[in-house]
């Protein structure tokens, strides 16, 4: 959901987290990756201005920062 939110594809996505597109495609699929992949793919989203919501009560989410705000914390 996060790297559609930012228009970036695969390829995209797998460039800035330094990961194979098969990584991501397994990733996106619900299947099991290592925990240092899946931190790498994590800073590369926030990098891109995602911010990763915590769960309270609605469920876990992410939404984008906006402009100039992307090391903001709400």
């Amino acid at each position: 959901m996060a790297r559609v939110a930012l228009g970036l594809g695969v390829r995209d996505l797998a460039e800035s987290a330094n990961v194979s597109t098969n990584t991501i495609a397994r990733f996106e699929r619900g299947e099991d990756i290592k925990a240092s992949t899946m931190e790498a793919i994590r800073a590369a989203l926030e990098a891109a201005g995602v911010q990763f919501i915590a769960e309270n009560g609605g469920g876990a989410g992410v939404r984008l920062a906006k402009k100039g705000n992307e090391n903001v914390c709400p």
